[in-house]
């Protein structure tokens, strides 16, 4: 396992740097696109693994594996949007969202994992799209993040 597996995340909000540098150490040599564009099929593959546990949540307090099906298709949208604003905008501000909120009240036990599939992977083909058909100089670009500042 690497280190960056096992490191403790850090913060995203107290220490936005070093999260974003752990996100990105997980990348490892890896193209950014490539494992972007493969994600899907991981998470069918996941998906199908998980079978009639997939509404389980490990504890009380822990999402299940379908809610969190549900967080990274709605953070595949928002990221959408952030995208689209950093390309288009000089240094647009980028709000955040409260994930257990979004989970909590978008989410649960009957949503459709192959929908939500469905939509992450339309969304994750066209975000992977844009970044292909995108500049360096347009890679470079930052909008403003509320809690953790400038991102690109």
């Amino acid at each position: 396992m690497s280190d960056a597996l096992e490191a403790p995340v850090p913060d995203p909000i107290s220490d936005p740097a070093a999260y974003q540098q752990h996100l990105l150490s997980l990348l490892g040599e890896d193209d950014p696109a490539q494992v972007q564009g493969s994600t899907p099929v991981a998470f069918r593959g996941l998906i199908d693994e998980g079978g009639s546990d997939l509404a389980s949540r490990p504890q009380t307090n822990e999402w299940s594996a379908l809610e969190c099906l549900g967080h990274i298709t709605d953070a595949e949208l928002v990221m959408s949007g952030r995208y689209r604003f950093v390309l288009a905008q000089q240094v647009p501000p980028l709000i955040g969202y409260d994930q257990d909120l979004w989970v909590g009240r978008l989410h649960g036990s009957n949503d459709d994992p192959s929908q939500l599939l469905d939509l992450f992977q339309a969304l994750r083909s066209e975000n992977v799209a844009l970044y292909k058909a995108s500049s360096q100089a347009d890679r470079e670009r930052i909008g403003m993040h509320a809690e953790r500042g400038p991102e690109s």
